[in-house]
């Protein structure tokens, strides 16, 4: 499941999203003036005649206008892709608003052609409508979101071995620059409602998708912050080093840790890490780890943890 706005069909707009899922594309046609009327309505939006028969069409089209939103209009719609928002006419002459998909935005012209794709965006069959370049090959995707693959166990650029007692190199490591991203973890309602029952935190923010819904202040269920911290472990950061020559390696806690944003159910997580300090103790030597975890897309990050890393 997804925090991501999704429509909600009523008994007058209904045969267009049924439509969608049966792979057409249907206006509404005025059976008295011949006109087409777009969004869904009771009556004609030319001539108010209440008799209006649903058509099938092409969908096809030529883009009216268009923009790029470099920063999501919600955080939901963060992604690898950049968010790019258009107007569509339609060969009946009606305009829709969409997405457009398949395309660069330095390739895009606003009187280009275009044609629809059906993007199927949950697993109870719900499509929206998008478009893409009438040359582009492009008819059906799949926006349900989906767990990445997992790495492979050797996956990843080869690390200098710094031994324990070698403090300057240690030192060395400290650094403002995150390393690169690690691998990317699904966070959907399934896991969510797997740790409420773990946990024992079942309260409705997390677990009740049509309340959180109408009441929460999120659009939808959230992630606990403790679930996402939990699956840092999961995430394999590209390390550039690793310590050797220790006894015991002990994960001694969390000198700070912030939940700066919420992860929406659906959410795709990663996380990049700095060492932040190395220390020399009576007890070993101590390492500080800054890990940030994001969603997927978004600057700020879901989860800030400075891991204390006691090597003895």
């Amino acid at each position: 499941m997804s925090n991501k706005p999704m429509p909600l069909a009523t008994p007058i707009s209904a045969p267009f999203w049924n439509g969608l899922k049966e792979g057409r594309v249907q206006l509404q046609q005025c059976n008295s003036c011949q006109q087409w009327t777009f969004y869904p309505r009771r009556h004609c939006s030319h001539c108010l005649s209440h008799d209006l028969s649903w058509k099938e069409v092409s969908g096809a089209g030529t883009l009216y206008t268009f923009t790029v939103a470099r920063i999501p209009t919600l955080p939901e719609f963060a992604g690898a892709e950049p968010q790019i928002l258009a107007v569509v006419e339609l060969e009946q002459g009606v305009r829709m608003n969409t997405t457009l998909v398949g395309l660069a935005p330095d390739d895009i012209r606003v009187g280009m052609a275009v044609k629809p794709v059906r993007a199927r965006v949950s697993e109870d069959g719900t499509v929206l409508l998008r478009y893409t370049g009438a040359d582009v090959d492009l008819v059906e995707r799949d926006e349900v979101p989906k767990a990445p693959p997992a790495p492979a166990a050797d996956a990843g650029p080869a690390r200098t071995r710094i031994d324990v007692k070698d403090i300057d190199a240690l030192k060395a490591l400290v650094s403002d620059q995150f390393s690169d991203w690690s691998n990317q973890i699904l966070v959907d309602q399934a896991l969510i409602d797997d740790f409420a029952r773990l946990s024992g935190d079942d309260y409705w923010i997390h677990t009740d998708p049509e309340r959180a819904r109408k009441e929460g202040p999120f659009g939808g269920t959230i992630a606990h912050g403790a679930l996402v911290q939990v699956l840092m472990s999961r995430m394999q950061v590209p390390l550039s080093f690793e310590v050797t020559g220790f006894t015991n390696m002990v994960n001694y806690g969390s000198e700070r840790l912030r939940f700066p944003s919420p992860v929406p159910a659906g959410s795709l997580l990663h996380s990049r890490v700095r060492v932040k300090s190395v220390e020399v103790l009576p007890r070993g030597t101590q390492m500080i780890m800054e890990f940030n975890i994001h969603v997927v897309g978004q600057d700020r990050p879901a989860v800030i943890n400075d891991l204390v890393i006691l090597y003895m």
